[in-house]
């Protein structure tokens, strides 16, 4: 079925994913080994009543898209899954993975199809993936769709992410599918019918380490080194050369890429829940917005993800030796197209120096100073201590720290910054500690060149004064699984600005409630979507 409207005519595809690499002869969403190939062609599955929710017209102008065109129903159809633009060719693309530490073998798109790569006018590549459009022949035993409230999460964060300066996929659309998902939230034999919907995520490329693990786990070797060169030639252009030292280069990137991501991430306080393998993104990008969560009171032993309740392996403080874990994975699949390991070891060596580069540069950041030196190092770390043990909010102590009069004369110990902690008892018993350490800081200031101004400016820039908590968004789900869907332009309104203070905008900032320590959806969530 083909739609056009005013605007959505000037998308134009090429599809190179599918031109230049081995496809599946079988089309079809029946479940299948696919063996030799990248991609299967399937066409999304229609949906009763598409009806779109939301758009990030950031993202619609990028891919010059009007507002007439993304209000239109030829919009909602083509973003919902009942109809396709001419130049759409859509697939599932094909890959693997080791989950929570284990090779899990084929996996895919089970629930993701690909409508087609856009080129802009600038040259700029943008490919367009439906998440909830149906079954894949790599769905396994599932339907291949997504509830509201799982999708609501995934948009928000996907733009929220960008608007921090977080290398991330971004989110186009989201859209209503008018039709019930059956769920098992937290798999504990309670399932429930749900409000089914589809978002449209827009990357560069949706490739994974596992696209490159999968082959590598079978001996297809030719068509390994056929998905390097072709990600070089169509993702990493810059790069030149031939052969190993051309895939070294490559590799170094995406290890370095890498680095800097997971940088960001404990910058802002983002969880991402679920790091497997098939969830790591060859470019460096955030991807796939599961179970993630958003660092209240400071820990770097949470994870929101119940399936890692008992092991942690992907908590908070672990997600850069995670990182590195699966560039090891990566490494290991890339072997075969090197002669030997040492160009491979590079490459993970130089994440280990790129983190502790971007680790550094963030403690400056955040601390307002021209530099980290070593002895700075140690002035964050016991901070992190102090904040884990006083159950600080994360976000909400950076952010007070810009406007402390530390360097006051007179004052002895500033107070610190009053909304910040969640237990009185926990900052009564810690309150020494922690003037003691503002001290610290106040002698650390008094060395530092720069202005006060000019740190001010350096710290509201490096600590967000909004992000999407999990209280936030399970607000706005509440109310769109009632039937209204506005507090989802909202909040992301308020998301496009995070480090501006936003007067009259405060309730968007606040620390999380005591209703919602322990409720399902603000505390801890599940994989089930």
């Amino acid at each position: 079925m083909m739609a056009m409207a005013d605007g959505l005519e000037r998308l134009r595809f090429d599809n190179r994913f599918l031109a230049e690499l081995p496809g599946d002869p079988d089309t079809g969403s029946r479940r299948r080994e696919v063996r030799g190939a990248l991609w299967s062609r399937v066409a999304p599955t229609p949906v009763a009543a598409p009806r779109t929710l939301a758009v990030s017209r950031e993202m619609a102008e990028t891919l010059g898209l009007d507002e007439a065109a993304t209000a239109s129903a030829a919009f909602a159809g083509i973003f919902g899954g009942n109809a396709l633009l001419p130049g759409m060719d859509p697939f599932a693309s094909n890959y693997g993975g080791h989950q929570f530490g284990h090779w899990a073998g084929q996996l895919g798109d089970g629930r993701a199809i690909t409508l087609g790569e856009t080129v802009g006018a600038g040259g700029e590549r943008w490919e367009l993936q439906l998440k909830g459009a149906g079954p894949t022949p790599y769905s396994r035993t599932a339907d291949g769709r997504a509830v509201l409230r799982s999708s609501i999460r995934e948009f928000l964060c996907s733009e929220a992410m960008h608007h921090l300066g977080v290398p991330t996929t971004r989110a186009l659309s989201l859209v209503a599918t008018g039709e019930d998902v059956v769920r098992d939230m937290f798999y504990d034999g309670r399932p429930k019918a749900e409000p089914g919907a589809v978002v449209c995520r827009v990357a560069p490329s949706f490739l994974r380490f596992g696209h490159f693990e999968l082959p590598a786990s079978r001996g297809e070797h030719d068509l390994l080194r056929q998905l390097v060169e072709f990600t070089i030639r169509r993702d990493f252009p810059h790069l030149q050369g031939s052969g190993e030292a051309l895939h070294a280069d490559w590799f170094h990137e995406v290890c370095t890429r890498t680095a800097r991501l997971m940088a960001e991430w404990m910058r802002v306080g983002f969880v991402h829940g679920v790091m497997n393998t098939d969830n790591l993104s060859i470019l460096g990008l955030t991807i796939d917005y599961g179970p993630y969560g958003w660092i209240d009171a400071y820990d770097p032993d949470w994870t929101p993800n119940t399936t890692d309740a008992g092991g942690r392996r992907y908590r908070f403080g672990w997600q850069p030796a995670i990182a590195r874990w699966n560039l090891m994975r990566l490494a290991q699949a890339l072997a075969p197209l090197f002669g030997d390991a040492e160009p491979l070891q590079s490459g993970i060596d130089a994440f280990g120096t790129a983190y502790t580069a971007a680790e550094r540069e963030n403690t400056a950041r955040k601390l307002g100073l021209a530099e980290c030196r070593d002895d700075d190092v140690a002035l964050i770390r016991d901070l992190h201590a102090l904040m884990q043990a006083a159950e600080i909010d994360m976000t909400l102590w950076f952010r007070g720290l810009l406007d402390l009069s530390i360097l006051d004369p007179g004052i002895d110990a500033p107070s610190p910054p009053e909304d910040a902690f969640y237990d009185p008892g926990l900052r009564a018993t810690h309150a020494e500690a922690i003037a003691a350490w503002l001290r610290r800081y106040a002698d650390r200031l008094r060395d530092d060149p720069l202005t006060a101004p000019a740190r001010r400016e350096r710290m509201r820039l490096a600590n967000p004064r909004f992000v999407p908590r999990n209280y936030l968004a399970q607000q706005v789900i509440d109310r769109a699984e009632a039937g209204d869907p506005s507090g989802i332009a909202e909040l992301l309104e308020v998301l496009r600005r995070p480090y501006d203070d936003q007067p009259g905008r405060e309730a968007f900032a606040a620390r999380r409630p005591d209703w919602a320590r322990n409720r399902p959806g603000c505390s801890m969530l599940s994989c089930s979507s």
